[in-house]
């Protein structure tokens, strides 16, 4: 997993510094209020308990997560 920045060239997602593979599946998250995410009761309600604990940081460090994505490629 790796994350980056970019941005939209051409009605086209261009990613500043990285090297992505002809076809490769990617997700994009916007930032920007024009569109509000809309989520069902269930999924809300965890979102808002994830961020209530990071919020009381009960979770890992940075390099700890990136740590543990490395085991899995």
């Amino acid at each position: 997993m790796q994350i980056a920045s970019g941005s939209i060239v051409s009605g086209k997602v261009v990613v500043d510094g990285l090297s992505l593979p002809e076809g490769m599946t990617v997700t994009v998250l916007a930032r920007g209020d024009e569109v509000a995410v809309r989520l069902p009761p269930q999924q809300e309600a965890q979102l808002i308990d994830a961020l209530d604990e990071a919020d009381r940081e009960e979770g890992i460090s940075a390099e700890e997560l990136f740590a543990r994505l490395r085991r899995f490629g």
